[in-house]
This record gives C-alpha cells, structure tokens and sequence, in this order.
C-alpha cells in the first residue's frame, strides 16, 4: 500500500516524514468529505459537529487532493467569509491525519454532476472507507460494482461515529 503525503496550504509537502504518519493512517478510518457534509458539520451547534471534531482530534483521516481543497475553499468562501475557508482549508492541511492522494486514474462513473467525480476518484484512490454525502448524484455508485465506493449520508455517518 502507498501512502499518500501531508498537505499544507493546498500545496504537496515532501515526503520527509511521512512513514510515521502513514503507519498512523493505515489503521484509521479513512473517509472522503462531500463539501456540503463539511459545510454542514463545522458549526458547533450541527448535529454533525462531532464529525469535524474528530477530524480536528485525529481520530477520522480525511483523504483529499488539490481539487477537493481547492473546492472546500471556493464553497466556504461564498458560504461564509474568505478569511473562515481559508482558515478551515488550512486547518484541514495542517492535520497529521489528513492523506493526500494524488490521483491518477480518473473513473468518469458520475455523468449527472461531473464535478463530483473527484470525490470518487480520490476515494479510489486513497482507498477510503466511505464518502460521505447526502448528494442524489452518488447513488449511482450503488450500482457500479467496480471500483466499488461505498457512500454514507452524513446522518448514516454520524450515527455510527456516535456508538
């Protein structure tokens, strides 16, 4: 298994450093983030705050790319303030636990929102255990049988983060 590298300020880091981490994230959970899942667990009052909190405590790692953050900002920024995505981007970047994986192989298996395919792509990749989404789109990748991608809504995600 190859280990995907530490990002910071959305930029690859070297890989000077990155064994002890990845030995840390091969036993731990690893899960793609839907913007809108993001979005709806970082206000401390969400019902699925926890999941944002368990990223912050490194006890979720949360696999992204270029794209993704890049998508995280430009989403947060028009949600809530330039300075608020740029910070939760950086937060995000900075985490020991989060696994960036650059993709290669890109699988085109969502033809409804194409953009949404690089989630599907970096959890391939990053062989994540879920993406969590409650976007219609991704049901098609209940269908799909290979690469299989298994796809949570964040109410299915937080209700097994909680037990």
């Amino acid at each position: 298994m190859t280990c995907g590298t530490r990002v910071s300020s959305m930029k690859r880091l070297s890989t000077s450093g990155v064994q002890n981490t990845c030995a840390l994230l091969i036993n731990m959970r690893r899960i793609v983030l839907d913007t809108n899942c993001l979005l709806q667990s970082l206000p401390s009052e969400s019902p699925y705050h926890k999941i944002w909190t368990d990223i912050l405590d490194g006890k979720i790692c949360l696999c992204v790319n270029t794209e993704i953050l890049h998508e995280y900002e430009e989403i947060l920024a028009r949600k809530t303030t330039r300075e608020i995505a740029h910070n939760v981007v950086e937060a995000i970047a900075r985490l020991h636990t989060t696994y960036y994986q650059e993709v290669y192989i890109h699988f085109g298996l969502i033809t409804q929102d194409v953009d949404d395919n690089k989630f599907v792509d970096c959890a391939v990749a990053a062989d994540a255990e879920y993406i969590v989404t409650n976007d219609a789109h991704f049901n098609v990748l209940k269908e799909i049988e290979w690469p299989k991608v298994l796809i949570l809504t964040i109410q299915e995600f937080a209700s097994q983060i909680a037990e």
